[in-house]
């Protein structure tokens, strides 16, 4: 089968979800045209030199509807014979977009791809889409449909995480993160974001709270007790589904959650002929993926069967593994997977995570791909795993190696 490798990985910096973030003034198709334009400058692209372009993003309604893919490629300066596909799997919309562009050359459907994603949070509130699962009664009722906070709140309960625990992992991800800024370690892969004019409208993580600390943060009340107590009741739903659960025990709020950020991200993938086509030397073969369907109520523990499957798949153990990057949604899923493994955290989200940097939801997992070999160039290891937990009960898995 042909391989399928990483040519160049980049990124938008995450700006703070909101009006008054720094890339608010964007919307999705002109954040992707420029993360897009930026992959075709660094790697000499010209004329229709890739395939297709696949596109993750999750709230795919208003500005973010249609096929922004399409849009994204119109709005740059790709050639308009590359055509654009949009997907949506929740979280790990930007993953699969890498995924699918991957398998498809491993396949033979031609020698290269831009695949990653986008979602403007500040502009197209999560949600807003009316996602079935959340407003079919029918629907909602059959799954035990809960939040994902609630959910994630249910994993620390099940699995015997505290509030400490959580609050602890949130503060060493944002010590990671300013000690990754402060070193350059995401140098190679963010962009500088410009307007019209050249001038700067962002050039690093804006949603970043470097000096958080377990005071700061124990000074929090818990952000989903509300809904899950009082109204609408939210516990009950999913003690119904978990009758050995006396309580949900409620530790996560603001400052061990992910962070509502805008943000881009983009990998360009390609096998081996597409690289000798344009001069471009391989960083690393994507060895393998995965991904798979878990229980919807508590939704957010795919991480761990989808690495079971796609360690499985490769022949592999958990210690064949270098690092890791694990979607830091909510600290519960993170504690979870290294419970589940026993892996040493010092070797998950060495460079900090979403808690600390934002979660823009359709770039994450193309982020975090990037993210995840940029580290193993800067340590000199082999193989990554990234892996991200999915809304509605799924999970996503990429293992790459470099060459």
């Amino acid at each position: 089968m042909t391989e399928a490798f990483i040519y160049d990985a980049v990124r938008s910096p995450r700006g703070r979800g909101r009006p008054d973030g720094a890339l608010h003034e964007l919307t999705a198709v002109a954040l992707s045209a420029k993360v897009l334009n930026a992959v075709k400058e660094r790697n000499g692209l010209s004329g229709p030199a890739v395939e297709d372009v696949i596109w993750g993003n999750v709230t795919q309604v208003g500005e973010q509807g249609g096929c922004l893919a399409r849009s994204a490629v119109l709005a740059s300066d790709l050639d308009e014979r590359i055509p654009g596909l949009s997907i949506n799997r929740f979280c790990a919309s930007g993953m699969e977009a890498v995924n699918l562009a991957a398998n498809q050359i491993k396949g033979g459907a031609g020698h290269g791809y831009i695949a990653g994603g986008v979602e403007m949070m500040g502009r197209v509130a999560m949600g807003s889409d009316g996602a079935a699962i959340a407003v079919d009664p029918s629907l909602a009722m059959k799954t035990y449909f809960v939040p994902q906070g609630i959910s994630a709140d249910i994993i620390a309960t099940e699995y015997g995480f505290t509030r400490d625990q959580a609050d602890a992992l949130a503060v060493e991800s944002q010590r990671r993160a300013a000690m990754a800024w402060a070193e350059g370690r995401f140098a190679k892969s963010v962009l500088t974001i410009r307007d019209q004019n050249g001038l700067t409208i962002l050039d690093r993580d804006e949603y970043m709270r470097p000096g958080t600390d377990m005071q700061a943060l124990g000074a929090l009340q818990p952000a989903f007790k509300a809904m899950g107590e009082v109204m609408p009741g939210f516990d009950k739903v999913a003690m119904m589904k978990y009758p050995h659960l006396e309580r949900i025990n409620h530790i996560h709020h603001a400052g061990n959650s992910s962070g509502i950020v805008d943000g881009a991200a983009a990998v360009l993938i390609g096998d081996a002929a597409f690289g000798k086509a344009h001069g471009l030397k391989p960083r690393a073969r994507i060895r393998a993926t995965a991904k798979i369907g878990t229980d919807p109520t508590i939704m957010l523990t795919g991480p761990v069967p989808v690495t079971e499957k796609i360690l499985h798949d490769s022949g592999m153990q958990i210690g064949d593994i270098d690092l890791f990057e694990v979607n830091e949604a909510f600290a519960s899923v993170v504690l979870r997977f290294q419970q589940a493994f026993d892996v040493d955290p010092d070797r998950v989200n060495v460079n900090g995570g979403s808690i600390a940097m934002g979660h823009p939801l359709g770039a994450t997992g193309a982020i975090i791909i990037g993210t995840l070999l940029d580290e193993l160039e800067r340590q000199n290891k082999s193989l990554g795993l990234a892996t991200l937990c999915i809304a509605s009960g799924m999970g996503a898995a990429t293992l790459i190696e470099r060459v």
